[in-house]
């Protein structure tokens, strides 16, 4: 009978956890079928089905970046139409004509939010099953157990992880229950592992704790490091012995994280650029972010357990296969086609809501065409004072050259013209 483990007490993220480890232990009780009982086969074959289950909703939001490429010049111009006017006519008139926009491409404003806000939570839930993985896989946590419920080890466990003082395993003993002392086992590396089997030798459970050993060994040892080890720990003690086998495998996880997630980057979509217009803010910080994030996965998985790097690095190369996969379908559609299906999605949202389907079209057109129609008068009542300010022109002209004043500047001029007039006749 498999026990509870502590899990992750997260509102929202610990449902969502939970879901999960029922994957991740359907996974694993599988392979150990199969004669591979091995946390990181799992992890990496969890990651394929996870993110293989997201694949529509990276399509929608690669659509929706499609989709925003088209509308961003629309958005542009209502921006620099209302720039600087605070009033609340105004900008409830830029809201209007932002929004008919997104309606008459079937859009919605929070396009890319929603798709962020479900992966989030799963990303998170991902992380806690990882390293929570005894309170998930039960088959690993009813080894544990063995040990966990001996009342001699958990006496002998206790005084040995005070010794070692080492934060993890301390908090993960905070209780000293069994369902601690399985997560602190767990969490021993490779140096305590030697440590703790030479110190409990001779002991009533040393033959229980050899066998426990073994399978851990065989069910969390990945490429020879310790899923549950850190790169960075792995290293420090593999230079000491000069372990260059291992010391080499050490370092090769941050550096996988690093380039697999800049391949990741490199091969989504990225905005146009106008060469001709200076880089925003945004673009600016998005550009050293893409560039930043590659070196900060690679420094946290070298000081994060191995299990994390290989979720990291598997989650990447499935991202990058799957980034090509979808980018060779969106460019098989026109903008035609995305648009009409982005305009019959949103109509059907509409249905739902009793509204019905053209409203949303024919409200942007009509949007549109108001839009259009106000900057048309703009443009008639500009040529009309224009017209008007020559005809004003024409007549003070006229009125000088014709109506001046005897001893007027105007009477003047108009004595030497017409001097000069009557003596080209004479000529």
């Amino acid at each position: 009978m498999a026990i509870f483990l502590t899990k992750s007490t997260w509102p929202i993220i610990g449902w969502i956890a939970e879901v999960l480890g029922w994957l991740m232990n359907g996974i694993y009780y599988v392979i150990s079928a199969a004669g591979l009982p091995n946390v990181g086969v799992a992890i990496i074959l969890f990651t394929i089905v996870m993110y293989a289950a997201m694949t529509p909703l990276q399509i929608q939001q690669q659509r929706f970046s499609k989709l925003n490429a088209i509308m961003s010049p629309e958005l542009q111009k209502i921006q620099a139409r209302y720039k600087g006017k605070t009033d609340e006519v105004s900008r409830q008139k830029q809201m209007d004509e932002t929004n008919a926009v997104y309606s008459k491409y079937g859009a919605s404003p929070t396009g890319s939010c929603v798709q962020l806000l479900i992966q989030m939570p799963v990303m998170f839930a991902l992380y806690q099953v990882i390293y929570k993985i005894p309170g998930y896989i039960t088959i690993i946590g009813d080894r544990l157990k063995v040990l966990a419920t001996d009342t001699a080890f958990t006496s002998f466990f206790t005084t040995f992880v005070g010794n070692q003082k080492d934060n993890a395993l301390t908090q993960a003993l905070s209780t000293g229950s069994t369902e601690n002392i399985i997560d602190a086992i767990y969490k021993l590396n490779t140096k305590q592992w030697a440590a703790i089997l030479s110190e409990g030798a001779g002991n009533s459970f040393s033959d229980a704790l050899t066998n426990l050993h073994s399978y851990i060994q065989r069910a969390t040892s990945f490429l020879g490091l310790n899923i549950s080890d850190s790169p960075m720990n792995i290293f420090t003690t593999a230079w000491s012995s000069k372990a260059w086998l291992l010391i080499i495998a050490s370092i090769i996880i941050p550096v996988l994280a690093w380039i697999t997630q800049w391949l990741n980057y490199k091969l989504m979509p990225q905005p146009a650029q106008n060469p001709d217009k200076e880089p925003g803010t945004m673009e600016s910080t998005m550009k050293s972010m893409n560039n930043f994030m590659p070196i900060m996965s690679a420094v946290f998985c070298f000081t994060l357990p191995v299990g994390v790097g290989i979720y990291w690095i598997a989650g990447a190369v499935v991202r990058s296969v799957q980034q090509v996969v979808i980018n060779r379908k969106l460019d098989k559609e026109s903008i035609d086609e995305i648009i009409k299906a982005s305009q019959e999605k949103a109509n059907k949202k509409r249905a739902k809501q009793g509204l019905p389907p053209q409203k949303i079209t024919s409200s942007a057109h009509v949007s549109t065409r108001s839009f259009e129609a106000e900057e048309k008068l703009k443009s008639q009542g500009i040529a009309e004072k224009a017209e008007k300010t020559k005809a004003q022109i024409k007549d003070s002209t006229a009125y000088y050259n014709n109506d001046a004043k005897p001893g007027s500047i105007a009477s003047k001029a108009n004595m030497v013209k017409r001097f000069d007039e009557k003596s080209a006749k004479k000529k």
